[in-house]
């Protein structure tokens, strides 16, 4: 089970640093410059593997001899030493030899052998909650000192803990490593770590700096568990992606698919699919900015029933009163659904003639909908509230008529619920019979400019005809 640090009880905060990591030293030095610290003596179980230990609040320094990824079981060795933590924060230096003024946090854990510190194969128990915080507080002064914000793909070690932990960085050499701007910055990004709510995502593919993942964590409400990039997805089988889900408290799954294989993209799918876990596209994780997960579950369900590519959209309208009225807190589920089907005609019609306003009209209704594999949008709605679903039909065709006016002589009969569509349209049978041949002059005769044909001018509105069809509007509520 994930353990979370509670706001209103705050938890013991271990901040771990090494006295062989530079960039550890200088963000050392910032912590105990924003904060009263009491120095407290090193427990003699302790002596051999730690050098100092500070106390402020529910924060402590531990400040360990060797370096902190070989640091396996040390929240144990402090518990038993009477400082007991409930989550762990490494201040660490990062090395990359592109040399980019970088500041990274991340999880734990080897998918693979285990080259640099922790266990093969075990992953780390991760802080998702931390990781948003920690990279968000980075990201507000970065930019001021010329430094980039990274999420990177779980690494190194240690693995073998038993409370939650995340790395804090500074990179990417030397000259990085003791910036003191860098260092202020990170502590106090490690200081102000907070706890917000979210969904937990288990990310796959990309980099090792998930850049896409990092873009979503900025972009939309979620953050994420373990992430493996490209070259450790051929680790990941059952048992690993299970430890992953466990140690992530995931609750969703996402693949960064332009850059995975099509093995790769199927292999994570199938593993989300026997978890029972929702595999997400990046438009799906943006498109759920603002609203409950549970909520936007229910009506992903719906979609994926009518068409498993349809991409769920959320109009303006349902997004205020799923904020009022959140479906986890009034017991509603799949089955408190509402589904209203438009005619098909209508809806084809409609998006024929101007699909961007037919979108915007959706937006500015009370419904649910999605958009096919061609960007454009289906003929099914879903809510909540069936009183809503009643006006949409009538808001719906009054909107849907103003659009086919812009092409078509048009009229509803009510009583009859019948739409007449007369069409003013290019005939070819017309022109040929004027001596036009088929190929540029069609369509030119067609777009409304005139043509000359062995010196006769003919007029577009000499080969038009106009085409009139009635279908009887098939609208439902279910």
């Amino acid at each position: 089970m994930q353990t979370t640090i509670d706001k209103e009880s705050p938890a013991n905060i271990v901040i771990i640093c090494s006295t062989v990591d530079m960039a550890g030293q200088n963000i050392k030095g910032h912590l105990l410059k924003l904060r009263d610290w009491g120095q407290l003596d090193v427990p003699s179980s302790l002596v051999e593997d730690v050098s100092e230990v500070y106390e402020s609040g529910n924060f402590r320094i531990v400040e360990v001899k060797e370096h902190h990824i070989y640091q396996d079981g040390i929240d144990r060795k402090l518990k038993e030493a009477g400082l007991p933590c409930d989550f762990i924060i490494f201040a660490s230096k990062h090395r990359s030899a592109d040399g980019r003024r970088l500041l990274t946090s991340h999880f734990t854990g080897n998918p693979g052998s285990a080259d640099f510190g922790g266990n093969p194969g075990e992953l780390a128990m991760t802080a998702p909650f931390a990781l948003r915080s920690i990279l968000f507080s980075m990201s507000e002064k970065a930019d001021e000192i010329g430094f980039d914000v990274s999420m990177e793909s779980t690494h190194h070690g240690p693995s073998d803990l038993s409370v939650p932990s995340v790395y804090a960085e500074i990179g990417s050499s030397e000259s990085e490593w003791v910036n003191t701007d860098a260092g202020a910055i990170v502590a106090r990004a490690i200081l102000g770590v907070r706890q917000d709510v979210c969904p937990v995502v288990l990310g796959f593919g990309g980099g090792h700096y998930a850049a896409r993942q990092t873009n979503l964590i900025f972009g939309s409400d979620v953050t994420f568990g373990h992430n493996f990039p490209d070259y450790q997805i051929q680790h990941v089988d059952e048992e690993l992606f299970r430890q992953a889900v466990e140690k992530s408290g995931a609750d969703l799954v996402y693949c960064d698919r332009k850059s995975m294989s099509s093995k790769d993209r199927k292999k994570i799918s199938d593993l989300a699919d026997a978890s029972g876990l929702e595999l997400l596209r990046e438009s799906d994780i943006m498109e759920m900015k603002g609203l409950n997960l549970n909520d936007f579950r229910i009506f992903l369900d719906k979609v994926r029933e009518q068409d498993p590519s349809g991409r769920v959209k959320f109009s303006e309208g349902i997004r205020k009163r799923l904020n009022e009225e959140r479906s986890d807190e009034l017991g509603r589920d799949d089955v408190s659904v509402t589904t209203v089907n438009l005619d098909p005609q209508l809806i084809k019609l409609t998006k024929s003639v101007d699909l961007a306003a037919l979108k915007e009209v959706l937006q500015s209704s009370d419904m649910v909908y999605f958009e096919l594999g061609d960007a454009t949008v289906s003929n099914v709605f879903f809510t909540f509230w069936k009183q809503d679903a009643e006006s949409f039909l009538t808001f719906m065709l009054n909107e849907c008529i103003k659009i086919l006016k812009e092409r078509y002589d048009t009229e509803y009969i009510f009583d009859e619920n019948v739409l007449c569509i007369t069409d003013d349209r290019f005939n070819p049978d017309l022109a040929r019979k004027m001596g036009v041949l088929p190929g540029p002059m069609f369509g030119k005769l067609a777009g409304g400019e005139p043509v000359t044909v062995d010196g006769r001018t003919i007029e577009p509105g000499m080969v038009r005809e106009r085409v009139k069809k009635s279908f009887v509007l098939n609208n439902a509520i279910f």
